[in-house]
């Protein structure tokens, strides 16, 4: 088993990576459980193909279990609503603890719900997709999605424990794992050149399902966010800021697409990440050939590097328009992650939209 511990204090919390961990589910989560029971929510896809792992590896712990519908759309306040409702029904308490069993979506609601739920309620992470196991689960970002944009409602809401067990992603689609492959490179792209390096070499066979690049990865990123995490929890110092490569170009994207189904997060992230280096090459910040690099490992790794490619052809204005909804927006002023270089990603405050705007359409 690999640990790795997010370092906040009192309410550090360890993040724990072992294949084979739903198996183990008890000894793991046996302490939290009130009464001899857990609350488990998750969606259709996760309870048909993981959960009766989870209930096995509980060993007898009783398992309360909300099923809800899969997809971006159920990070909604309709779904927020009843979700909290039901976790009312079933007399949760604050010193109880809810497994948020799924990917990033149920991550995010589940984390909010439990943020908000009487004042705050305990939760646990076992994040069920590459995406969320490389990301969404750790740091304590919880969310929905409002009509004006992505996570524009949320808190910061720290999980008591992450449990991640590699062996759930062989039934995940390739596409899903694609798009969560994405948010391992950017680890490398924001100060690790040596691990996009890694990357290049070793991408391929996380995409294939192999065991040790998998857990390198996982457990790479893992540490990686962790300790970011730890030297900025909300985003104070600028420093967390900088894993939102990628993200201000992205949620554009998924929102000129409609959250849908048409463009995943993940894939969002990835184009997103290959337009701020060209934007920055654009700008004389960074080389042509660098943002090539990036651009052509996205590609290679099945992932949308164009504005084409993620079946997006708004004008310039349109996105940008987008961008004005963004919830790191200051004094009318939106922070935009550019580059240097590969693993040389800084925040840049004092872009002009404008200017955007032209380097976009200029992409189409």
């Amino acid at each position: 088993m690999k640990d790795v511990i997010v370092g906040l204090g009192e309410r550090s919390y360890p993040i724990r990576i072992e294949a084979g961990l739903l198996a183990q589910a008890g000894d793991h989560l046996g302490r939290f459980a009130r009464g001899g029971r857990l609350v488990v929510v998750t969606d259709e896809n996760v309870a048909a193909s993981q959960l009766p792992a989870l209930t096995a590896g509980l060993r007898g712990i009783a398992l309360e279990t909300i099923v809800l519908p899969a997809g971006e759309s159920t990070k909604s306040w309709a779904m927020l609503e009843s979700l909290t409702d039901r976790l009312i029904d079933l007399g949760v308490e604050r010193s109880d603890r809810i497994l948020a069993f799924g990917g990033g979506v149920i991550g995010d609601l589940v984390g909010f719900a439990a943020s908000i739920l009487k004042r705050g309620c305990g939760f646990v992470q076992i994040p069920t997709t590459l995406l969320a196991q490389v990301d969404s689960s750790v740091g304590g970002k919880t969310a929905i999605n409002s009509a004006a944009g992505k996570n524009l409602v949320g808190s910061f809401h720290q999980p008591d424990l992450v449990l991640i067990d590699p062996d759930v992603l062989a039934t995940l689609p390739p596409r899903e794992l694609r798009a969560g492959y994405a948010e391992v490179v950017k680890y490398g792209l924001i100060d690790d050149l040596a691990f996009f390096d890694w990357c290049e070499a070793h991408g391929d066979d996380v995409l294939s399902g192999d065991a040790e690049a998998t857990v390198e990865a996982i457990a790479h990123s893992v540490s990686a966010k962790a300790r970011i995490v730890g030297e900025d929890e909300r985003e104070t110092s600028g420093r967390r800021a900088l894993l939102n490569l990628g993200h201000t170009f992205g949620h554009a994207l998924e929102a000129e697409t409609g959250f849908s189904d048409v463009l995943l997060h993940g894939e969002a992230v990835a184009c997103g990440s290959a337009l701020a280096f060209r934007f920055s090459a654009a700008q004389g910040l960074c080389s042509q050939e660098d943002a090539a690099r990036v651009g052509f490992h996205l590609a290679r790794s099945g992932l949308p590097a164009t504005l084409a490619e993620a079946h997006v052809d708004a004008s310039g204005e349109a996105l940008v328009a987008h961008m004005a909804h963004d919830k790191k927006m200051e004094g009318g002023k939106l922070p935009f992650l550019l580059a240097r270089g590969i693993g040389e990603t800084f925040l840049a405050k004092d872009v002009d939209l404008a200017e955007v705007a032209r380097f976009l359409d200029g992409e189409r």
